[in-house]
């Protein structure tokens, strides 16, 4: 008989002790206590941000100079191309002015290929007129002043034109402006269409 059987009969005091004293009712079957875990706890994946990389700065392009290829080779081709038109200017103005072969003298200055310069132009003006090829002659008196306003030859042989068309008044104006071209009344242009206008010269 233990305490407890004792206890009851007993005092109540003493039953009250032995119901603290008693040990609690198990469970049928006691579970064992779970054995410590020795796998480490698995951390959380942080997801990494991957740094921003700067833009790739482009590479300079090399520059290249473009170099003028053959520029004194252009020169050099200017020099005898300007030798070349001087040289055959003056042959044709020959074959004009001194031999007064004006038909060859056209074809030698339209042989030159520069029919807008003011000095071919007027002096295929000049030979033109002498042809009585009036209307030519015309056309390239005004080709040489298009080229050159200030040609006082031109304007010289181009008033001799409108003298031998008849056109005085014409001819003085031309003679006008010869004069304001050379500043005076003695250069040879002046002397020469005066002396046309006046009929005291032919030319």
């Amino acid at each position: 008989m233990n305490i407890c059987s004792k206890a009851s009969r007993g005092s109540i005091a003493a039953l009250g002790l032995c119901m603290m004293l008693a040990p609690a009712p198990s469970s049928a079957v006691d579970a064992p206590d779970p054995a410590p875990s020795l796998a480490r706890p698995v951390a959380r994946a942080v997801p990494v941000r991957a740094p921003r990389l700067a833009p790739p700065v482009a590479k300079p392009r090399p520059v290249f100079v473009k170099r003028k290829k053959g520029k004194a080779a252009q020169i050099r081709a200017q020099k005898r191309s300007d030798l070349l038109f001087r040289d055959g200017y003056k042959a044709a103005h020959a074959l004009v002015m001194q031999k007064q072969d004006y038909a060859a003298g056209i074809g030698a200055l339209r042989a030159l290929g520069r029919d807008q310069h003011p000095d071919v132009a007027n002096l295929l003006g000049f030979a033109s007129r002498k042809l009585q090829r009036y209307d030519d002659a015309k056309s390239w008196y005004e080709a040489a002043l298009a080229a050159d306003p200030n040609h006082v030859r031109t304007w010289s042989y181009y008033g001799m034109w409108h003298a031998e068309q008849g056109n005085r008044l014409k001819a003085q104006d031309f003679l006008e402006t010869v004069r304001s071209l050379c500043g005076n009344v003695t250069c040879r242009e002046y002397v020469e269409l005066k002396g046309v206008i006046d009929g005291t010269q032919v030319y």
